[in-house]
């Protein structure tokens, strides 16, 4: 066990060995293809086999070399979605199609066969405007938009696909070995070319079913910037991979993970966007294996006079991006989404994946952790140090050590005698408890878990039959098949109260280490030969096992609660589809500027793939940063979705206020500012949850058509009305801000000073500075005072900030349910309100009228930024109609000054919202 320990951590201070991981060159599907791809054979596509039914479109492709027919199947999905579908027409055996990942809700749209040219075959959905156009020969397909080719298909020729064989073992034994079902050119060279087994280093990885990789390459007309297939520590904006070069999507334990690198590690999302002027389209690669992907993008070329002589002074040579996706096994599968808009592709990949669950309203404060806090008494303190220094926080985190001996779901009997009375203290302060729980189980027939999963055959197999055995943090561990669902079903129950000893309904789930993580496996990972429920080698699904225990860990907690209340689980290894399970970080980064600064750019591209609620470890978990690092950090932190503090047992310790008085405060303004914005964050995660809006977004999808943002990646919008640009430079005295829009205003969400958009400001930053600014013509809700957690604020006071646009007017939503159980779906026990300023008028009225949610909360403060005068008189005004619930505030603007005291007089009408009043305060800014 310590041996193990030893070897995970002494890298601490270390660059990562790259030995360790394979790049391009040392993949073997990878070298095949392009082996292959160079020959140039071509496929086309049989047009007499095609066939139409109840929900696709069929027909034949045969490549020129191997003449064994594949099978294409065409769909059409609701909401400008198609779905291109390609496998053996007549297998061996079943080739892997991943489950579990798409929603239910997959309603598809029969496809109409329209003329087209000779050797070509066209479909278009009910409307026309989307057309799916089938060349024959060579095979390709063109996605026209109202008759503008947008996408390409096989136009580079690199459809590969290798079937399914008889090993060489059982070939050899059969009189026929020239059988026309064997593809004699994948044979030469079998050890270089890793047909039947590839090594890499001291490890051997046999190949059962042979060679079995899949690729399909894309072009996107006029597009320049691409976005998305993550995970990796990379710019938010796709750069292009030479030769030799790719992104890697397979998930790995990189401890302190190289930055700027397209090597694979957390968690894979195989899907990827592209924008331009007027259009989105989005790429859905829906495959679990490991995959590589090749991008290329040709920027517009204008030809002037002098190049190309007076006939051609006018040609310009149109942008174009070429994808190409590579997969080690499967099929092809992938959905192509049409958008056009940003927010059309977003809705496009949640109809197939899911939104971000809502989260309770706790997780969305500031979580503490540390590998490991002590004992009782050290979480006794550390709760203790936070209310002795006025600093909210919602979360206190236990790793690997408060168990007995790595085991999960018990505790220290030493370090942890009383776990309960623990969480009572926690309860008491209204906070919670997350401790970890991951996927290796110690081998140790006296612990219960292990027992049981391997009475009931519940462990990944070892390609022999037994138990797949490797080491991580407990020593010797077997790894149990969250692909099956009789493991998923067993793991959710051991979270019940009465199996999970010491647990109550305060405690909630951290999920590490679950790439799988095996110390001694290959690239730190298992075995690709390994054998999972239905006989499917771990290859197969490598990507996607992480997903499976979210899944149940999530379903688990639900259970325990009957259903009532919402779960919350971290995972360090997603997929796509994560986001209906909880929340994920970005690993075990370093505390280094670089890393707080590459942060941004991850975040976003986990954002734009539907997985909202993510975040990065505040101060660097690997390390010991200055104390204006970890300021910087947790100003950045404070205005992203999760919101932890985390650090390696090695460092030293870092709670906030062990740096002085002076970084005390800052660190206490900031976590203090991200409390005050709850009811803000809150909302956005609900049109998250309800209509896949990203919560932190890359400039480019709040400013479609502004060719500045598209390449911006170190400031953001906070949903659509805050826009953020951490300071990330060591001494900064300056920052530069590109506020976008012609037609905005911008205001400072401190000082209050305004600027037209469209231009790069230059803005003054000392130590408290947090550069945010509010977007002119929206109104964000606060919390006037700030608790001690999100459960002391349920019933604090509200203010409105209201930003006036150019035209005087300003609108929002505000989202409001009990926080944490599931009734604003069931019963709907909600309330959404809509603010809507315009002409001296604040109304506030009922954006659905399905919610009915009591609250105590009153209105207390307004602050109006951009009123051109100061109003003479404020008036507070109910329309009497039990629907509308709506006051009304009027600014008569006649030059007179308001006093303070006139302003909170309670002679003054007060009402406000349903069950609520209007009390206290108008304030106003005049900012023009």
């Amino acid at each position: 066990m310590e041996a193990a320990k030893k070897e995970k951590i002494s890298v601490d201070d270390e660059a990562v060995d790259k030995n360790i991981f394979k790049d391009c060159s040392n993949i073997a599907f990878y070298r095949r293809q392009k082996k292959q791809l160079s020959k140039k054979s071509t496929c086309r596509a049989v047009l007499d086999s095609f066939t139409t039914g109840k929900d696709s479109t069929s027909f034949q492709i045969i490549n020129e070399a191997t003449k064994i027919p594949l099978l294409a199947e065409v769909y059409g999905l609701e909401g400008n979605i198609f779905r291109l579908k390609i496998n053996e027409e007549s297998p061996l055996k079943p080739r892997y199609e991943v489950r579990d990942v798409l929603t239910s809700k997959l309603s598809t749209v029969r496809l109409i066969s329209c003329s087209g040219a000779k050797g070509s075959l066209v479909l278009a959905d009910g409307k026309g405007d989307l057309k799916f156009h089938v060349t024959a020969d060579p095979f390709k397909v063109d996605l026209v938009s109202e008759e503008d080719i947008v996408m390409s298909v096989n136009s580079l020729g690199q459809l590969y696909f290798e079937h399914l064989q008889i090993s060489p073992k059982q070939r050899a034994t059969k009189e026929n070995e020239d059988d026309a079902s064997v593809d004699t050119s994948q044979q030469e060279n079998q050890n270089d070319m890793g047909l039947w087994e590839e090594k890499f280093g001291k490890f051997v990885d046999i190949k059962a079913n042979g060679p079995a990789s899949i690729g399909l390459d894309f072009s996107l007309h006029g597009f320049e910037h691409l976005y998305g297939i993550p995970q990796h520590a990379e710019s938010h904006q796709l750069k292009n991979t030479g030769d030799g070069d790719a992104y890697r999507l397979y998930n790995l334990d990189v401890y302190g993970y190289k930055i700027h690198d397209k090597m694979g590690i957390y968690g894979s999302v195989p899907y990827l966007l592209a924008h331009k002027l007027g259009r989105t389209l989005g790429i859905f690669w829906l495959n679990a294996s490991e995959t590589l992907v090749e991008v290329n993008t040709e920027p517009t070329v204008e030809y002037t006079l002098t190049q190309m002589g007076s006939v051609a002074a006018k040609q310009k040579v149109r942008s174009r991006a070429d994808v190409h996706w590579m997969s080690e096994s499967g099929i092809i599968d992938v959905f192509l989404l049409m958008g056009p808009t940003p927010s059309d592709v977003f809705r496009q990949y949640s109809h197939l994946t899911g939104t971000q669950a809502m989260p309770p309203l706790f997780s969305l404060g500031y979580h503490q952790c540390r590998w490991n806090y002590e004992d009782e008494q050290d979480v006794k303190a550390v709760d203790a140090g936070f209310d002795e220094h006025d600093i909210p926080y919602d979360v206190m985190w236990l790793d690997i050590e408060h168990t007995e001996g790595k085991r999960y779901f018990t505790w220290d009997k030493k370090r942890f005698p009383n776990p309960k009375r623990m969480q009572e203290l926690l309860r008491s302060k209204k906070r919670k408890l997350v401790v970890i729980s991951d996927p290796h189980v110690k081998v140790d027939p006296d612990y219960s878990v292990y027992a049981k999963a391997k009475e009931q055959g519940f462990f990944v197999r070892n390609r022999e039959g037994g138990d797949l055995e490797g080491v991580c943090w407990p020593g010797l561990c077997s790894y149990l098949d969250f692909t099956n669902p009789k493991v998923r079903e067993w793991y959710s129950g051991l979270f019940a109260f009465p199996v999970y000893q010491g647990s109550t309904d305060i405690l909630f789930i951290w999920n590490d280490m679950n790439e799988p993580s095996v110390f001694r496996g290959p690239e730190l990972t298992m075995q690709k030969n390994a054998i999972h429920h239905g006989n499917w080698e771990h290859r197969e699904l490598h990507n996607i096992y992480g997903f499976y225990q979210q899944m149940a860990t999530a379903e688990g907690l639900i259970r325990r609660s009957k259903g009532k209340e919402r779960p919350f689980v971290l995972t360090r290894s997603f997929f796509a589809g994560s986001q209906k399970y909880g929340a994920v970080w970005t690993g075990d980064n370093r505390s280094d500027w670089s890393y707080l600064k590459i942060s941004i750019p991850m975040l976003l591209t986990l954002s734009v793939t539907g997985i909202s609620f993510c975040g990065a470890d505040v101060g660097g978990f690997i390390g010991n940063p200055e104390a204006e690092l970890l300021v910087r950090w947790y100003q950045a932190g404070a205005y992203q979705p999760f919101f932890r503090g985390h650090a390696t047992m090695k460092t030293k310790r870092r709670e906030p206020w062990l740096f002085g008085e002076e970084h005390t405060q800052l660190i206490r303004d900031a976590i203090r500012e991200r409390y005050a914005l709850l009811p803000y964050w809150y909302s956005l995660f609900y049109r998250a949850h309800k209509t896949a809006e990203p919560i932190m977004r890359p400039l480019w999808v709040e400013f479609p058509n502004e060719l500045e943002t598209f390449g911006i990646e170190d400031e953001y919008m906070l949903g659509s009305a805050l826009l953020v640009h951490p300071v990330t430079e060591p001494k900064a005295a300056v920052v530069d801000v590109f506020l976008p829009g012609s037609d905005e205003v911008w205001y400072d969400s401190k000082t209050f000073a305004h600027w037209e958009g469209a231009c790069t400001v230059k803005i003054p930053v000392a130590l408290d500075t947090i550069p945010v600014f509010q977007r002119g013509g929206s109104v964000v809700a606060v919390k006037t005072t700030v608790g001690k957690s999100t459960g002391w604020m349920t019933e604090s006071p509200y203010g409105l900030r209201v930003a006036l646009s150019s035209q005087g007017s300003a609108v929002s939503e505000l989202y409001l349910d009990d926080g944490h159980s599931f009734q604003y779906c069931h019963q709907n026990q909600f309330l959404n309100r809509k603010f809507l300023f315009c002409s001296g008028v604040l109304i506030n009225s009922c954006a659905d009228e399905r919610g009915r949610y009591p609250s105590k909360c009153v209105v207390e403060q307004i602050l109006v930024l951009g009123l051109r005068k100061q109003p003479s008189s404020v008036t507070t005004h109910s329309s009497g109609e039990e629907s509308s619930h709506s006051y009304l505030i009027i600014c008569s603007c006649k030059h007179r000054h308001i006093s303070r005291e006139e302003m909170i007089s309670p002679k003054a009408d007060a009402m406000c919202l349903p069950q609520a009043q209007l009390t206290r305060a108008f304030w106003w800014s005049q900012a023009y």
